[in-house]
């Protein structure tokens, strides 16, 4: 399946995959959304949301922490 959507998004195409796997999104997608109770937290290119050092995990655990506090 994966490479499956490989091929897909190489030949021009897009996937909304929706996962709560994120060490998979992370190595699958080039784009990324993290929604939390119906409110969109973060989104855009993986590139710039990932900080050196950080996986997509580190990325939503900040996150989720503070939204708690909004």
């Amino acid at each position: 399946l994966k490479d499956i959507m490989r091929d897909i998004c190489e030949s021009g195409g897009a996937i909304f995959f929706s996962t709560h796997v994120l060490d998979v999104a992370e190595k699958l997608c080039n784009k990324v959304a993290i929604i939390k109770e119906g409110r969109l937290l973060v989104s855009g290119k993986m590139d710039d949301i990932l900080r050196e050092g950080d996986s997509l995990e580190d990325i939503f655990m900040e996150v989720a922490v503070n939204a708690k506090r909004d």
